[in-house]
């Protein structure tokens, strides 16, 4: 896998909704290949919904074939047993794509927002938007999972292109930041 020539599929991990978002990296340059959701809340039983996200995360790899999974860790939010379903759909979204001998990354929610936008708090909107400039492609209204899955795919460009280059910049401020990074300003 050359480095300046790889897709990268990012997914966003749930259980009622799964992200995900599909980029070409050739020669630094970055391209929406595709970006979408899996709807799986007609699904009853938790295991259909882990079993049809493996099904469908093959199916992505086999239509797309990406060099890369980046995924988003799951977070502690309302309670205990969310996270623990979160968890298990982010995990078979992983063995999905290890099946396949695709390498994985796992960003945390912050360094994927931090990554996008230049601020780990930011909102799901803000980093859709941001997205939107960069990539330029149509509305996703509804469809935050899919921007937060397209997220994680551009955030795993953007940590591999710092280590590719061998500089990582560190920024005074907002400005300086904007200065070198004019395409990522909303």
């Amino acid at each position: 896998m050359a480095i300046n020539d790889r897709i990268i599929l990012g997914i966003d991990p749930g259980t009622i909704v799964m992200g995900y978002g599909i980029v070409h990296v050739q020669n630094n340059k970055l391209s929406l290949i595709a970006l979408g959701v899996i709807k799986l809340d007609k699904l009853e039983e938790h295991s259909d919904r882990l079993k049809k996200i493996f099904e469908r995360v093959v199916a992505l790899i086999v239509e797309y074939k990406p060099d890369e999974l980046a995924i988003e860790a799951p977070f502690f939010g309302k309670n205990v047993q969310s996270m623990l379903k979160l968890g298990r759909a982010q995990g078979v979204a992983i063995a999905a794509a290890l099946s396949k001998n695709i390498p994985m990354v796992e960003y945390s929610p912050k360094k994927i927002k931090m990554s996008i936008t230049g601020n780990g708090n930011a909102s799901k909107e803000q980093v859709s938007a941001m997205l939107h400039n960069l990539l330029t492609f149509d509305n996703t209204e509804g469809y935050l999972d899919a921007t937060d899955a397209l997220a994680a795919a551009v955030c795993h460009y953007f940590q591999n292109s710092k280590t590719q280059s061998g500089t990582k910049k560190s920024y005074s401020g907002w400005d300086s930041f904007l200065k070198d990074n004019p395409k990522r300003k909303a």
